[in-house]
């Protein structure tokens, strides 16, 4: 019970592995109403701190939508060069799969950057650094992967629910390397939805008395789930696809509601994938003295010893990989109705 109560004041999201998040009688007392309030007036005081790292524009993007995207993110003889050597690069991935589609991810670690420079001169830029810094309402460095999503098959994927990843704001980003057309997975977001309202916390709180028992395993872990027809009754507008090309970054706050698009079997999205999230009860946002590639080795290292212990995983491991392979888990043959850029 000592474990359960310090958890309260950390990140700890599980309604069903806390028994005290997970107290329908507590949340019903304000439990989950308080943690989700003290969370977002911490994080917009961290983001406050941050502002001089963003322009004008971007931080106006950032408080209308809960998101921002930039075209064109790179001059483009640098984008053809790190688009370049991703796809020379075979190496170490992990798989798993939602309903039909396939979600590769090769992950960014010291390793990877050295073989990668255009990928670890992406990672020290200001601009890169500075946005996820400030939608995270955090300046420490986030994790990356080369990211790959394969649409098999017909299988509805839990992915295309709406939904919040936790209950304080986080922030991911999404270098697309490929275009992302409407049907093809796009990034869809609730515009506004990152904002606190009396219409949202109210949501929290009812989905909150029922989410330890509720039939939906990522409702239970504390990722809250969401249908569009409800969104009128918080006052908030009806998703958006971001159809975009490639060499966008997208950077977004998952505490607003989104999700990923629908897509057509035979379809392949390829991305620099960012996730930065942090403790969310700390006042102040400092710098961390580790890299994404300190992180991502961690990871790696751990990813490794999961497989030597033989530790049961959604995540299987797989070796001399592209991030532009399309194929079934273990194999790397092109579907031949797969579009690729």
């Amino acid at each position: 019970m000592p474990l359960y109560f310090g958890q309260l004041f950390t990140g700890a999201k599980s309604f069903e592995a806390n028994p005290l998040i997970g107290s329908a009688r507590l949340n019903e007392m304000g439990l989950h109403k308080t943690r989700v309030t003290w969370a977002y007036k911490l994080a917009e005081a961290r983001r406050a701190k941050l502002a001089k790292l963003v322009s004008e524009e971007d931080r106006r993007a950032y408080a209308r939508d809960g998101f921002v995207v930039k075209r064109d993110f790179l001059p483009k003889p640098e984008f053809d060069e790190l688009l370049a050597q991703i796809k020379q690069h075979r190496g170490a991935s992990e798989e798993r799969v939602w309903g039909e589609t396939l979600n590769r991810k090769i992950i960014v670690d010291k390793d990877i950057t050295a073989k990668l420079p255009a990928l670890r001169e992406l990672l020290h830029r200001p601009d890169w650094r500075n946005l996820i810094a400030y939608v995270g309402g955090c300046s420490s460095p986030p994790l990356v992967y080369i990211q790959t999503l394969l649409r098999q098959g017909g299988i509805l994927d839990p992915q295309t629910r709406l939904h919040i990843d936790t209950f304080h704001s986080t922030t991911k980003a999404w270098l697309f390397l490929t275009d992302v057309r409407e049907n093809e997975g796009a990034f869809t977001y609730v515009p506004g939805s990152h904002k606190l309202t009396p219409q949202k916390l109210e949501w929290a709180q009812r989905v909150s008395l029922q989410a330890r028992d509720s039939d939906d395993r990522e409702t239970r872990e504390g990722s809250f789930r969401i249908e569009a027809s409800e969104l009128g009754r918080l006052g908030l507008p009806q998703p958006i696809q971001l159809a975009v090309p490639a060499n966008t970054l997208v950077v977004a706050d998952t505490s607003g509601f989104h999700a990923r698009g629908p897509s057509i079997a035979g379809t392949m999205r390829v991305e620099i994938w960012a996730l930065g999230r942090r403790q969310p009860f700390l006042s102040w946002g400092g710098v961390e003295p580790w890299t994404s590639e300190t992180l991502g080795s961690l990871v790696s290292a751990s990813s490794k010893l999961r497989d030597a212990l033989r530790l049961k995983s959604p995540w299987k491991s797989r070796v001399g990989v592209s991030a532009f392979d399309f194929g079934e888990p273990g194999g790397s043959e092109p579907a031949p109705t797969a579009r690729r850029n």
